[in-house]
């Protein structure tokens, strides 16, 4: 080391030299030559000018040998080569010395012009020549200028080797013993110091090396203390702790990790942890611990763990993880939880969040995911599945009427029933209120799905006794098939759902598989949705009138309103259709109010028309119109049109009053104040026709066509309790001081029974058929001029 500071320590000397000696002597010589070359010129030019004058006389009398003595003279000069002098005619040239000694750095030249100064003023006789020596840099100086240079010469050598010596003697003796130091301290690990003393840099830089091993010294013994307490503080701690390297390798493992797990500390470590992860679960604990990524992370796994003795244990994992970059070491450090009375916990969570409280089985949650499941069990095993869905029918009459007690007891008494007919394998589950859903999986999916059906149908055979109470149930069914049916869970569950509620339209009690014809009508029930819209919107709308005939007289008493919608393209379309989707889009409301808007403007012009302003008008209302504000629209609407509350009848269906709604109540008790009639339509379907007309201000019964096709029906028990039956309502409505009007008269036997049974007024096709008021007013004119003709 010393030879390596000391060589870069003389190389930095001889470069300085000569960078700065070098160029100074350099430019020293230069300046030197420069100005003893200046001066002999200016010596030259002044022995020209001196002689040139001298030699103008002697030139100008051709007196050669004055000549030459001044040539000779001028020669003796110092420096001076050769002098050559000529006249200007040829006459006269001298050159002395005749052979001259020409120096080595060869001569220079300078020559003048000779005047002589005559009465006709300067006359040139001839010219003069002085050949020179040409100086050099070192022939230039003088005695001084080289003592001068030697005593420089001198005292840069002098400092040059004064600081080689201080060199040697102030920096490398101690950067030797500072090395020596350092050699000793890494070859045998104590702490050396450096003996050197002194106030200059290297005296301060051996004091701060000393004091740099006495802190090292101390922090040694620092990390060592801390070492311990780390160790300590890492077994002592109550958590299991345990670090692995790069290779999933336990490397270290605290006693409490030892404690909870029974391993001992020889057998841990070394060894993968994976190893300690149960077969079923390792590829899935590998896989998550793989997509970790790399740099710094902490990541969370939960997995289970084999303890020492056999039992595995669920464990969350926390791992803390720094990446080593260059020299350092890659860092790890895991907390391992033991977290399975928590997974337990999770677990009964899981069951009561996905479990119906009431009935045992799943709830909506549970049997979607079910339901994901097991169509990836389908897609993976083959064959198909089945969902049934079921909905009670008549369940709500068991809540409204015996109480939601009751209700919960025939849901369970329905579970324990369904059990035992469950299929292996088969899972159900409650959606909600009285739906239930099961899938079952097999080859033969269909085939078992029927079977099954027709199987909790036939519980409801017989009668429940719920509370004391004899109840009579019955099931809805829908089945559909995955993948035949749907291509998902959602649409799997709504196609058999589609297929449930079909069957309940059709009928209820009994089981219907999925058709594409139920979705096509399910598209033309949209379909009626856009015709409603556009008939409210184009006003397609109509009111047609059908009359009602007084029997005995075969007068026109009155006329029911029926709602009609007049397609552009399709013509008159079925009006039941059309109220059963407006009532369950709730565009009944906007449809009952612009038929009663129709309804009374074609009463004014059939009233304008025949002149018979007795005639009353009968107008429908669905249960949905009932509203708080339709007396008063209905005040405003007859009033604008000038129709007298007496010719309007208010017809109600028995399921209008089944709803039991107090306002439904108000508002027939407005109707009755305000002048209007109520007839109560399809009398003795019901099941408290009777207690209706009590209860309720019915001024009007109309019997229900079905009673009406029977009283000359083939069948002579039927036609015999038919006659019975409308002979009995006519009489007791009579007594209730009700008028009866018979629906659906279509021969002239049904209305001679029924003029026989004293039933005051009929309608039906016997009479005419509903039609278009402008259809009336046309016949009215007919007649009207068929009676003036006759006049």
């Amino acid at each position: 080391m010393n030879r390596s500071v000391e060589s870069r320590f003389l190389a930095i000397v001889a470069i300085t030299v000569f960078v700065l000696i070098v160029p100074l002597f350099a430019l020293f010589l230069t300046l030197s030559s420069e100005q003893a070359g200046k001066e002999l010129k200016d010596h030259v030019e002044v022995l020209l000018a001196t002689n040139a004058q001298a030699l103008a006389k002697p030139m100008w009398d051709f007196d050669r040998e004055s000549v030459e003595q001044i040539t000779v003279t001028i020669v003796s000069a110092n420096a001076v080569s050769k002098v050559q002098v000529r006249d200007v005619s040829g006459g006269i040239s001298v050159s002395m010395p005749p052979l001259p000694v020409w120096p080595k750095n060869g001569v220079r030249s300078m020559s003048r012009d000779i005047f002589y100064q005559t009465l006709d003023g300067p006359k040139q006789v001839g010219t003069i020549t002085i050949y020179f020596d040409r100086l050099d840099a070192l022939s230039s100086l003088r005695r001084a200028d080289g003592m001068l240079i030697g005593i420089f010469v001198i005292a840069v050598a002098g400092i040059i080797g004064a600081a080689i010596l201080g060199n040697r003697v102030m920096i490398i003796q101690p950067l030797l013993k500072l090395t020596a130091a350092i050699e000793a301290t890494r070859q045998l690990g104590s702490r050396h110091h450096v003996d050197w003393q002194s106030n200059d840099e290297i005296g301060r830089l051996a004091k701060s090396f000393n004091v740099m091993q006495s802190q090292l010294e101390q922090e040694e013994s620092e990390l060592k203390l801390a070492h311990h307490r780390i160790t300590d503080i890492y077994n002592l701690t109550p958590a299991m702790l345990l670090s692995l390297d790069e290779d999933d390798r336990i490397t270290g493992v605290s006693d409490y990790w030892l404690l909870a797990t029974g391993y001992q500390r020889a057998g841990v470590i070394g060894r993968r942890f994976a190893d300690f992860v149960p077969d079923d679960v390792r590829s899935l604990y590998l896989e998550r611990k793989d997509s970790k990524g790399k740099g710094n992370y902490v990541v969370e796994i939960t997995t289970r763990f084999i303890r020492a003795d056999g039992n595995v244990m669920d464990v969350l994992i926390a791992e803390a993880n720094k990446e080593g970059h260059a020299d350092e070491l890659a860092l790890s450090l895991s907390v391992m939880t033991d977290v399975t009375a928590l997974k337990q916990s999770e677990a009964r969570n899981l069951r009561q969040a996905i479990t119906d409280h009431l009935t045992g089985l799943m709830n909506r949650q549970g049997f979607e995911s079910a339901l994901d499941m097991e169509i990836m069990k389908t897609d993976e095993l083959g064959g198909e599945l089945a969902c049934i869905f079921v909905d009670l029918d008549r369940f709500k009459w068991i809540n409204d009427n015996l109480g939601h007690h009751a209700g919960d007891t025939v849901l369970r008494l329905l579970v324990e029933l369904m059990g035992p007919i469950l299929p292996t394998g088969a899972i159900a589950a409650r959606l909600g209120g009285d739906e239930f859903a099961i899938l079952i999986h097999s080859e033969v999916a269909e085939r078992e799905a029927l079977d099954l059906s027709r199987t909790l149908c036939s519980i409801f055979d017989e009668p429940l006794l719920i509370h004391g109470a004899t109840v009579r149930l019955s099931a809805s069914i829908g089945i559909a098939l995955y993948p035949r049916h749907a291509h998902n869970a959602a649409e799997l569950l709504q196609k058999s759902d589609m297929a449930m509620y079909s069957k309940k339209r059709d009928g209820k009690n009994g089981a219907l598989l999925y058709d594409p014809l139920l979705q096509d009508n399910t598209r033309q029930r949209a379909e009626i949705e856009r015709d409603i819209e556009a008939g409210l919107e184009n006003d397609w709308l109509d009111a047609f009138f059908q009359p009602i005939v007084d029997l005995s007289t075969g007068i026109v008493k009155g006329y029911e309103a029926l709602l009609r919608l007049d397609h552009p393209e399709k013509g008159i379309m079925a009006p039941a259709e059309i109220i059963r989707v407006a009532e369950e889009t709730g565009a009944i409301i906007r449809v009952g109010n612009r038929m009663l808007e129709k309804a009374l403007s074609n009463l004014v012009q059939l009233t304008n028309a025949t002149g018979n302003d007795k005639t009353y008008l009968a107008i429908n209302f669905s249960p949905l119109q009932f509203e708080q504000t339709l007396p008063i629209r209905f005040a405003a609407l007859t009033s604008r049109h000038g129709i007298a509350a007496n010719r309007i009848v208010i017809e109600i269906t028995e399921a209008t009053l089944l709803h039991d709604n107090p306002q439904i109540r108000t508002i027939l008790d407005e109707f009755a104040r305000y002048g209007c009639r109520i007839a109560l339509d399809d009398f003795g379907t019901g099941y408290s026709s009777l207690s209706y007309l009590n209860s309720f201000p019915v001024d009007i019964v109309k019997i229900d066509q079905s009673f009406i096709r029977s009283l000359v029906a083939d069948a002579p028990d039927l036609r015999h309790k038919s006659r019975m039956l409308v002979e009995g309502i006519t009489a007791i409505s009579h007594k209730m001081e009700c008028t009866v009007v018979a629906e659906g008269i279509e021969t002239e036997a049904q209305r001679d029974v029924l003029t026989q049974f004293g039933v005051d007024c009929g309608q039906g096709y016997f009479f005419a058929r509903p039609q278009p008021v402008q259809h009336l007013v046309d016949l009215e004119d007919i007649h009207e001029t068929a009676r003036s003709s006759v006049a």
